[in-house]
């Protein structure tokens, strides 16, 4: 997915805060991410492997926190 297309998908959606850590990310303030495995980083499961794909192409390290404490 294109950039523009997934920044698309996520304004038509009102995911302002998912933009802006996109925009981190290309800017370099965003080094890494903490997500929970069982929770991800948006509820549809294809576009929140697509941003998480984008933003791993921009260089952030996502963590996965350990959810069992």
């Amino acid at each position: 997915m294109s950039r523009d297309k997934l920044i698309n998908d996520l304004e038509d959606r009102k995911m302002t805060e998912i933009i802006e850590l996109i925009e981190d990310a290309e800017k370099g303030q965003l080094e890494q991410l903490e997500l929970a495995p069982s929770l991800g980083l948006l509820r549809d499961e294809e576009l929140n492997e697509q941003v998480i794909n984008y933003l791993k192409a921009e260089g952030v390290e996502i963590i996965y926190v350990n959810e069992e404490d």
